[in-house]
């Protein structure tokens, strides 16, 4: 045998290994108590596309595609998704801050608005995540109308850091 077929052989090896090694699912066996609908309104519109475009990531339930169970394709992904629910979590959104809360709509207007959200890696491959413009402003408006309550209901200072 000679070097290219050790190496060969040596990766398939490694390639076959890493496959016993799979990261933990993000999958919820039930709704959340904490989540956004529980301390704002969610349109039933609004949420489809919350479900279709942001949920994966930014959810305690990921819906899985069949290739997150090869490895290491599924480890960055197991990657990505914490990445989301770390910066923003709608299941989790009743545990943040008035502060923050109203600071993570703004953001996700800013992002919606600016087309980086959904993230282009994930539309590549979920063609139906890719937001029109009448979801756009959807969202936009939503997020709009409930900082817009939080500024009626909590004293400004609590909300807007200056």
């Amino acid at each position: 045998m000679n070097k290219v077929q050790k190496w060969l052989l040596g990766a398939l090896v490694l390639l076959v290994g890493i496959q016993f090694i799979q990261p933990g699912k993000n999958v919820s066996a039930s709704e959340s108590i904490k989540s956004i609908s529980t301390v704002h309104t969610v349109p039933e519109d609004v949420k489809q596309i919350l479900v279709i475009s942001c949920n994966d990531c930014h959810s305690n339930n990921t819906i899985y595609p069949w290739y997150s169970n090869i490895q290491p394709v599924g480890w960055w992904l197991a990657h990505h998704v914490d990445e989301g629910k770390e910066e923003l979590n709608f299941d989790e959104f009743a545990t943040y801050s008035l502060r923050k809360q109203y600071h993570k709509l703004e953001e996700t207007e800013e992002l919606v608005n600016d087309g980086e959200m959904p993230l282009k890696s994930y539309t590549w491959t979920h063609k139906n995540a890719i937001l029109n413009e009448t979801q756009k402003q959807t969202i936009l408006n939503w997020s709009k109308s409930i900082r817009s309550e939080m500024l009626e209901k909590y004293p400004l200072d609590s909300l807007v850091r200056r």
